[in-house]
C-alpha cells in the first residue's frame, strides 16, 4: 500500500490485491488534520482538491473512499477558528478555495464513498454527501448546523441533501440544525450502510474492492449516467442512459466482458 502527500493535511493510499502487476485500483483518500479533528481550513481544502484532481486524471483509479485518521470525527466542517479572523475581503478570496474541496469530490468521475464515524458536521458531512455511497458505524453522529452560526451549507448541502431524502425531511434538517446520531440516520436515509462501531474504513474498502472488479470503462460511464439524469424528466433520462451505453458499447471493456462470460473466466480489463 503506498501514500503520496497533498499537503500536511490529505493523503493518497492505494489499495490492491498484492497480485503481480497489482497498481492499486481502489485509492483511499485519507483527511488526516486529526489535531482539529479534519476542520476544513484553506490549506486543507487546496489539498483536497489537489487530490481530487489527480485522482480523477488517473485512469487506474476505480473506486475512491474518503476516510478519516481522527478517532472520533470524520470531519467537523469548515475551520471556523480560521473564518474568526477573516475580514470580508478574505472569506470572498477563500470561498473558491474551499468550494472547490467539495466539487473535487463530487466531480470525481469513479464511483465514491465515504467512510463515516463520529462527527461529520456542516461542511464534513457535505463532503460525505458528495459521495455516491456513505458506510457509517455506530459512533456517527451527522448534520447540516450551518444555520445556527448564520449561514447556510455551502458545499452542496442545500442541493445534495434533497437528492436524498426529500425537500421536506432536508428542509427540516437544515432548518433546526439538529444532529442525527446512526440509528437515525440510516433509517432516514442520510446513510446507506450502519456497520459496528470501528468498522466502516473496513466495510468501505471492501465494498470499494468488490466495485473495483467490474468494468472501470463501465463504472465511469455508469456514474455519469446516474449523476446527468438526476432532476430529468424519464425521457430526458432515457437519452442520457442512451449515450452513456454507447460509449461503453463498442469498448474493448465491453468485449472483453462478454467474452469472459462466454469463457467462464475473470475478465481481465483493459479499460478502454
Amino acid at each position: 500500500m503506498g501514500e503520496e502527500r497533498y499537503g500536511e493535511f490529505v493523503a493518497v493510499r492505494r489499495h490492491g490485491d498484492g497480485g503481480a502487476g497489482d497498481v492499486g485500483h481502489v485509492a483511499e483518500l485519507v483527511l488526516d488534520r486529526p489535531k482539529a479533528m479534519n476542520a476544513v481550513s484553506t490549506g486543507m481544502a487546496q489539498s483536497i482538491a489537489g487530490a481530487c484532481a489527480a485522482l480523477g486524471a488517473d485512469r487506474d483509479v476505480r473506486v475512491v473512499v474518503v476516510t478519516s485518521t481522527h478517532e472520533r470525527a470524520f470531519c467537523v466542517g469548515a475551520d471556523l477558528k480560521e473564518r474568526n479572523s477573516f475580514t470580508d475581503a478574505d472569506l470572498v478570496r477563500q470561498r473558491p478555495v474551499s468550494r472547490g474541496a467539495y466539487t473535487g469530490v463530487l466531480e470525481l468521475p469513479v464511483p465514491t464513498i465515504a467512510a463515516v464515524h463520529g462527527f461529520a458536521l456542516g461542511g464534513g458531512f457535505e463532503l460525505a454527501l458528495s459521495c455516491d455511497l456513505i458506510v457509517a458505524d455506530r459512533t456517527a453522529v451527522v448534520g447540516l448546523p450551518e444555520v445556527s452560526v448564520g449561514v447556510i451549507p455551502g458545499g452542496g448541502g442545500t442541493q445534495l441533501l434533497p437528492r436524498r431524502v426529500g425537500v421536506a425531511r432536508a428542509a427540516e434538517l437544515i432548518f433546526t440544525a439538529r444532529r442525527l446520531e446512526a440509528a437515525e440516520a440510516r433509517e432516514l436515509g442520510l446513510v446507506d450502510e450502519l456497520v459496528e462501531e470501528g468498522q466502516d474504513r473496513a466495510e468501505a474498502l471492501s465494498l470499494a474492492a468488490r466495485i473495483a472488479a467490474n468494468s472501470p470503462v463501465g463504472l465511469r460511464a455508469a456514474k455519469r449516467a446516474l449523476r446527468l439524469g438526476q432532476g430529468l424528466d424519464l425521457r430526458a433520462g432515457l437519452e442520457v442512459e442512451d449515450a452513456a451505453w454507447r460509449s461503453v458499447a463498442f469498448s474493448g471493456d465491453r468485449a472483453e466482458g462478454v467474452a469472459a462470460f462466454n469463457e467462464k473466466r475473470k475478465p481481465q480489463w483493459p479499460g478502454e
